[in-house]
């Protein structure tokens, strides 16, 4: 039997918060306002809500203790306020506290010459509400009045019921699916909040997928529709011409771009063509408009709806899977944000990531219950104009994978501490050490002198010139390298862990916690969590420093099931709702998550030695800031590990010239660099590096024996990683066959090394 643990409850006298058995947060005795709630009351303070605390009494045979957050340890939340139950409810709420703020910002495009104008345009919420609702009203007369409708089809019949059924939809009774398809840009997110606000569950296709997976997942959700960019159209056509039974019900695509119809013009041809294969083709303003002149009640969800389909690309290449998403669990994810993590409303969110994955989509959803504003990138927008994008929109906040704030790291060391000039590398040296110091202390390290100088300069030449806080996940950052871009940029920074199953993040470490740096910190009031353990992997629920296992989750952020997939789910969630996540965790003795393995991801090597590959890569990755990709790879006809690494082409150069004597007229071009590294002296000497760096932190037979160097090996088009960079090991394990087999042909190259 549990035991009540002391909460954030017992510290209101106001009866400010629920009772520990309710589901809202607030009972709000005082009626506060809900802007007052969100953006001054919230986030919790770190100091309880920035660590987990177990519960006694709940522990299982084979299974450790319950762990909650240390603010509300006594029960699981769902939601603020019993208001805001939906993704739906919580954009609404927005418009009214703030009608007239920024919502969305887009870098201006003139798509008659197909050019940038150098300024980002912000609309309001007010605005986008408009847009929303009447999107919403022309999709589904257009749907309704489309000349391709098939009765006989379910998802059709849907189309035409929808009005009448819609207050029955639930995890397994959806209406018909929206798809969308295209970069990140307002009208994503415009037709995204039209189709939750009238029930209209949705999914989305994003280039690397493949052709394959994308007619999988048109075929098996039925989508009648798809919004996407106008590049996006001819593609989706020739699929339904070469699939015309399995995509029957593909009858409408609406472009994001302006369809400018002229006679015998490149978009008249489309029409054209998509009417020869029974596709109706308009542009988002036709929608739009017809929803002005055809308006309709909307068909508001309940928190059971579905909101969204999210299809994860599979790590061995099978098809994907279909994690089926409630309101309730957006709504979730979405308070669970503001719950932890600094917001306010004048944040300006640039959402870099993509939109079909779950990690962008609930961020810059948080946004809308702050009243925050989120920005897009450029159409067309790459990498290499990021950082332009970054310096025109000037955002408060921006959410990224670690490979980006890598390389940024890269160049900031680059012109800093590791400069080619003394004085700069003097100067930078103590300002970042001093930045340092006083964040080591807590809170944003504020240096009156340093901050309007040199920290200043830097925050300028990325963008970052109004940054406060930054946000990684997907992959780990080494608590070097996150220290480092607290202190140099002055900002607060955040790694956090969740899946398309959990709604995004649910594990988060707090930006200017300083003693959480490097883990993934506490988790969400909205979920609990407790691990398995794995003993045929060597860990344990009694393991020095914080019970270790595999990492399960329940709670009102969690989906219910995979779409159509009964096997699946059945592996994956439990009697009592424990979904298990495959991921091995550590949850220290202060409260803190640290992702460490993968379930089953271990082989045996030939003297019966078990290696766990993942926690060996995120070792390397973690403690060598020269790589940024690692694929170990051994198996039982072998008694060491080698390994394909990626290498930083700042840092590589560096290395090269320093460490091993290489002239700089050698290095002048990448492939030059390359075929200097593959060089058994180089590869030599710099296994020699990464592997002291390593130190007792692996066995021996644990360590990399020998390498194969590129500066991008896992690259999506070689298939060898997902589109979230989840490596797919068997995949990746037959794309370098021939560098394993030329590895292990050359034994251990360490091995005879005097040292």
């Amino acid at each position: 039997m549990s035991v009540k643990l002391p909460s954030i409850v017992d510290s209101d006298l106001d009866s400010l918060y629920a009772p520990d058995d309710r589901p809202e947060v607030f009972q709000n005795s005082n009626d506060l306002p809900l802007e007052t709630l969100v953006n001054h009351i919230l986030p919790i303070s770190q100091d309880i809500g920035g660590r987990v605390l177990k519960v006694p009494g709940t522990a299982k045979p084979g299974f450790s203790e319950i762990f909650r957050n240390g603010a509300f340890p006594n029960g699981v939340k769902e939601y603020l306020l019993p208001e805001l139950n939906t993704y739906h409810a919580i954009f609404e709420s927005a418009v009214q506290r703030h009608p007239d703020r920024p919502c969305l910002a887009y870098h201006e495009y003139e798509f008659e010459n197909q050019e940038h104008k150098e300024r980002y345009v912000s609309v309001t919420y007010k605005e986008v509400n408009d847009w929303k609702n009447n999107f919403a009203s022309g999709l589904v007369f257009l749907l309704e009045t489309n000349p391709y409708k098939n009765l006989d089809l379910e998802s059709h019949q849907k189309i035409i019921n929808h009005a009448r059924d819609y207050k029955s939809y639930n995890a397994y009774n959806l209406s018909f699916v929206a798809t969308f398809y295209s970069g990140n840009r307002p009208e994503w997110t415009i037709a995204d909040l039209a189709c939750s606000s009238n029930s209209i569950a949705t999914t989305a296709l994003y280039d690397t997928l493949g052709p394959a997976s994308s007619k999988f997942i048109l075929q098996s959700t039925e989508s009648p529709v798809i919004v996407c960019s106008k590049n996006k159209v001819e593609t989706l056509v020739s699929m339904k011409a070469s699939n015309p039974k399995e995509l029957e019900s593909l009858i409408a695509l609406v472009s994001m771009d302006p369809l400018n119809v002229k006679d015998n013009n490149k978009d008249a041809a489309l029409v054209k063509l998509a009417e020869k294969n029974n596709i109706k083709l308009y542009d988002f303003n036709q929608v739009v408009k017809i929803g002005e002149v055809f308006p309709r009640e909307a068909t508001i969800p309940s928190p059971d709806t579905t909101f969204t389909l999210t299809f994860t690309s599979g790590t061995t290449g099978a098809n994907p899977k279909g994690v089926v998403l409630s309101q309730r669990a957006a709504a979730g994810a979405i308070q669970g944000y503001s719950m932890l993590l600094p917001h306010h409303k004048n944040m300006r969110e640039f959402a870099f990531l993509p939109l079909a994955h779950i990690f962008e989509r609930h961020i810059s959803a948080s946004m809308f219950l702050c009243g925050g504003l989120v920005g897009f990138p450029r159409i067309g927008g790459t990498p290499q104009t990021l950082f332009e994008d970054l310096k025109l929109f000037k955002p408060t906040f921006f959410a990224c994978v670690p490979r980006v704030f890598s390389k940024i790291e890269t160049t900031i060391k680059a012109s800093t501490i590791d400069s080619s000039s003394r004085i700069n590398r003097a100067l930078y040296t103590q300002a970042i050490e001093a930045k340092r110091s006083k964040q080591a202390s807590g809170g944003k390290g504020e240096h009156f002198i340093y901050d309007q100088t040199l920290i200043r300069n830097l925050r300028s030449k990325f963008g970052f010139d109004n940054i406060e806080t930054c946000y990684t996940g997907g992959a780990p950052c080494a608590a070097e390298s996150i220290e480092f871009m607290k202190a140099s940029l002055g900002i607060g920074f955040s790694q956090g862990y969740g899946s398309s199953e959990s709604f995004g993040g649910i594990v988060m470490s707090l930006p200017f916690h300083t003693p959480s740096v490097g883990t993934c910190g506490s988790i969400s009031p909205m979920v609990e969590a407790r691990l398995r353990a794995l003993p045929e992997m060597g860990y344990d629920l009694t393991d020095e420093g914080g019970p270790r296992g595999e990492l399960q989750l329940r709670g009102a952020t969690m989906f219910s099931h995979y779409y159509k997939n009964p096997e699946e789910t059945k592996k994956s969630i439990d009697e009592d709702g424990w979904f298990s996540t495959g991921d091995v965790a550590r949850i220290t003795n202060e409260g803190w998550f640290n992702i460490i393995d993968r379930v089953k991801n271990f082989f045996k090597l030939a003297q019966g030695e078990y290696v766990t590959p993942e926690k060996v890569e995120n070792l390397y990755l973690t403690t060598n800031s020269i790589l940024t990709q690692v694929f170990a790879h051994g198996d039982f006809t072998q008694s060491y590990l080698v390994g394909i690494i990626g290498v930083d082409p700042v840092s590589i150069v560096s290395f090269l010239k320093e460490e091993c004597n290489v002239p700089a007229s050698e290095l002048d071009t990448e492939e030059k660099i390359l075929k200097i590294c593959n060089t058994r002296k180089v590869r030599t000497q710099l296994l020699l590096h990464l592997n002291t760096n390593i130190a007792s932190a692996l066995n021996g037979f644990e360590k990399l024996a020998n390498l194969y160097i590129e500066f991008e090996p896992l690259r999506l088009e070689r298939e060898v990683v997902t589109p979230t960079s989840k490596l797919r090991r068997p995949i990746a394990s037959k794309f370098f066959k021939s560098q394993i087999d030329a590895m292990y042909k050359e034994g251990q190259i360490l091995k005879d090394l005097k040292l």
